[in-house]
């Protein structure tokens, strides 16, 4: 199946099943804003404790706050977003559509990278186990002209987004004769900046109030209260600052479902350090939180570190963890060392000293700070795009299955009475009584016991159980496996034990190294 086909697929079954709705939807619904329903939000919920206990829990010099969406207007202005918080805009004049220069080049870019690996492909395909890929690569005419291009653009890209000469990367468009993909045409305005953040108002009365922002990031709040997290909880250096929390870009070009929208969710960590040792850390913290990505089980190919080649003002060093998906390898996690830059421009702009007094060294310093931050909501798109599957069975019927790692499933556990009589659907309430403060279970009982099977199937709960006949006279029970459907007779008794052990963010944490 092609890589889009699976992605629109993904989108329909969010739907469908329960994990996410258009926003405001019986309104024709609001762009780039989406809802989590009843299954999304547990599924979100599961992503955000795998986090928060991998951080707090597993790091005693790690500990976590909640800061406000609204803060002082100023923070924004220490921080560098009020100036420099900008996205390169071009409008095609015939469609009227607006677009971010910097995507338009990146995705013609991707087109060059897309031709080699088809050239790539076809050659697989064609020498079979003979094929030297890499020999391919350096001699095939037809993937170095391609990838001749690819470096020449890229190259030419990178001098002006790092310049940010916004007439060079409107004549990139031009020369590389890019076109607008409602109009089809290369009618295109200048290059201009265009501030993401959204502005409101704060106060009563128009000549008291105050313009406020929505914060863009969650990371200024970790920043203004580091100093009284530091004295409350009488930390020492190194220590971390997590937080999760919602945060809002006016976005030029929304797109690709959840991956980019105006309403985001993000899991920050701002870790203090020692000026001198941001360098091993940063490369500490590489290690650690790739490993975290890749302890759900999705394959270490699924993943890769994407080095800036632009860095932000704040930035001495800054990665990017990728995963692969439908619509090719894209940011779910960044990783920068920040420097002194945050801390040290709002002790400038609010003219209070925030240093750390080190009682090592008996002198007062700005912290130099690593960062790590996850969007929620990529990653809930990374596991949904990788945990879909359509699965041929042996009778020739398809099954739809999410093949979710069983301590994110929204649901751990489906209790389903064979039948509505003879004192099944009371057992299966029993079953469900004594198992429900332990993890999320599920009852239901319309539809034959095979339809059942499939809806579960579908929103990834990897077991459940079936309530027959035999299990009023034995208290056993039919325990049925997601990815195997493996079905096997055991003791109601043994049920916990054999599901908790596996569906508990514990069990995930454990297997971290």
């Amino acid at each position: 199946m092609a890589q889009e086909d699976v992605f629109k697929k993904v989108v329909s079954h969010c739907k469908e099943y329960g994990f996410v709705f258009p926003s405001s939807e019986i309104y024709d619904g609001l762009g780039a804003v989406y809802d989590y329903g009843q299954n999304g939000v547990e599924l979100k919920n599961n992503i955000k404790q795998y986090w928060w206990q991998s951080m707090v829990l597993m790091h005693e010099n790690i500990v976590g706050i909640d800061s406000c969406v609204f803060m002082h207007p100023t923070i924004w202005k220490a921080s560098g977003h009020v100036d420099a918080f900008n996205d390169p805009l071009i409008d095609n004049r015939d469609s009227k559509k607006r677009y971010r220069a910097d995507v338009l080049i990146e995705e013609q870019i991707a087109k060059y990278e897309d031709k080699i690996e088809k050239e790539v492909a076809k050659a697989r395909k064609r020498f079979g186990d003979a094929f030297d890929e890499a020999k391919y690569r350096e001699t095939s005419p037809r993937v170095l002209e391609e990838q001749a291009k690819r470096d020449a653009l890229h190259e030419r890209y990178s001098k002006a987004m790092n310049a940010m000469d916004l007439d060079e990367l409107r004549q990139i468009i031009i020369d590389e004769e890019i076109v607008c993909p409602i109009s089809g045409t290369r009618n295109w305005t200048d290059v201009r900046q265009f501030n993401l953040m959204f502005k409101t108002e704060m106060g009563s009365t128009a000549d008291g109030s105050m313009t406020i922002y929505l914060r863009p990031e969650t990371a200024q709040g970790i920043f203004v209260n580091y100093l009284n997290v530091q004295k409350t909880g009488r930390m020492k250096i190194p220590f971390g600052i997590a937080q999760i929390g919602k945060a809002f870009r006016n976005e030029i070009v929304a797109r690709q479902f959840i991956f980019r929208m105006r309403e985001f969710e993000q899991m920050e960590m701002q870790f203090f350090i020692k000026p001198g040792t941001e360098l091993d850390w940063f490369k500490q913290w590489k290690e650690t939180r790739m490993a975290w990505h890749q302890n759900l089980g999705f394959g270490a190919e699924n993943y890769r570190f994407h080095d800036h080649e632009k860095l932000a003002h704040y930035a001495n060093a800054a990665t990017d963890i990728e995963f692969k998906m439908p619509f090719g390898f894209k940011e779910v996690e960044g990783i920068h060392s920040r420097t002194d830059f945050d801390l040290s421009q709002h002790e400038k702009f609010s003219g209070k000293s925030i240093k750390y007094f080190d009682p090592e060294l008996n002198d007062s310093y700005t912290p130099y700070v690593i960062e790590t931050s996850i969007g929620v909501d990529r990653m809930f798109l990374s596991i949904m795009c990788h945990s879909y599957c359509e699965e041929k069975l042996e009778n020739g019927e398809t099954r739809v299955v999410l093949r979710l790692p069983a301590a994110l499933a929204p649901v751990k556990l489906a209790v389903l009475p064979l039948v509505k009589k003879d004192g099944m659907p009371e057992k299966a309430r029993e079953i469900i009584d004594d198992l429900k403060f332990h993890f999320n279970c599920q009852y239901e009982e319309k539809d034959s016991i095979g339809k059942r099977y499939r809806r579960q199937d579908a929103i990834g709960t990897p077991y459940c159980v079936t309530v027959d006949g035999d299990t009023l006279k034995d208290d056993t029970v039919t325990l049925r496996f997601r990815d195997t459907m493996e079905q096997k007779r055991v003791k109601i008794s043994e049920l916990r034990g054999i599901i908790e052990d596996n569906v508990t963010i514990t069990s995930l944490l454990k297997k971290l190294k």
